[in-house]
């Protein structure tokens, strides 16, 4: 049964012992499930009138009220500023984001960002992401360099949202870390969670989190550093900064996860190097590779000499 903006559902027997997230995507597959996650939190979904969280189980007979509210216009300012596109069609653009610089606004920071620039370069972007993240499927740190793909249009961002929640598409990222790695490769896995103490900080769980893996591989040492290729099945915030802290050779640059800051590395040293997924619209398979800054070049030749 549907409503104006919204629908009501019946859960059947069948479904019975689902996530409550699951069972909404499963209902709506017009809906990215974090897309559903966000609306359960921000209060637009209702089971048996109360208000429920996205891991609660679903029974038979409940009464599920999901309301989607009309996407918000995006009142930022386009700001005309030089882009480093890498692919660009009517449903989406690749960068090659440089570093130093947001991807989208934050608290009391409404202009200098990434989607100020796009919105000047394409016009256009999906409204999915909401007024301050208008096309941004996936993120990268200010301070990151490196691949990032952004939608035009909704079509383009259900489908890309849903690669990445199915680890459908490829993230291969370049660290150059402290340290001589006693192995040539390996993988981490380590759950993510919050900081206990400085909550704008990630951390390895002690218990619970959201599990993580990261694969690594020294692509080069010397002169007490490496070069570290790094493949992500998983997308937690900072995750590579992390688990390559808990590896005991963080990244250089990174202060905040334990990285010396001197020299040629006035930033985390991460790069991210090569994205692979479907076309939204084509399904054909699309590899981008971006290539490396000169910081990141400067410092290569400083610590691996």
């Amino acid at each position: 049964m549907t409503q104006e903006n919204g629908r009501e559902l019946i859960v059947k027997a069948t479904d019975a012992g689902t996530r409550l997230d699951r069972f909404l995507a499963d209902s709506a597959p017009e809906l990215s499930r974090s897309r559903i996650q966000a609306l359960i939190r921000e209060g637009f979904v209702t089971v048996n009138g109360g208000a429920p969280r996205a891991r609660d189980i679903v029974h038979a007979g409940d009464r599920i009220t999901m309301v989607e509210p009309p996407v918000q216009p995006i009142d930022l300012v386009p700001e005309k500023v030089a882009l480093s596109v890498l692919f660009e069609d009517d449903d989406l653009i690749v960068i090659n984001k440089p570093a130093g610089i947001s991807v989208h606004p934050g608290a009391g920071r409404k202009c200098g960002t990434l989607v100020n620039a796009l919105l000047s370069h394409c016009k256009n972007l999906s409204g999915i992401g909401g007024k301050e993240r208008p096309g941004i499927v996936h993120r990268l740190d200010k301070e990151t360099s490196g691949c990032l793909a952004v939608a035009k249009n909704d079509f383009a961002h259900l489908d890309l949202s849903r690669q990445f929640a199915a680890r459908r598409v490829e993230k291969i990222y370049l660290a150059l870390v402290a340290g001589k790695l006693r192995r040539g490769s390996g993988t981490i896995v380590a759950a993510i969670a919050r900081h206990r103490v400085h909550r704008k900080k990630m951390a390895i769980a002690r218990e619970g989190g959201r599990e993580a893996r990261t694969d690594f591989k020294v692509v080069r040492s010397g002169g007490g550093a490496s070069l570290l290729e790094c493949r992500l099945h998983s997308g937690r915030t900072h995750q590579i900064r992390v688990h390559l802290q808990h590896l005991g050779h963080p990244i250089l640059g990174d202060i905040v996860y334990g990285g010396r800051r001197t020299g040629d590395f006035s930033r985390q040293m991460l790069h991210a190097w090569k994205l692979a997924f479907d076309h939204p619209r084509t399904k054909g398979r699309m590899h981008f590779e971006a290539p490396l800054p000169e910081d990141f070049k400067r410092a290569m030749r400083e610590v691996l000499s």
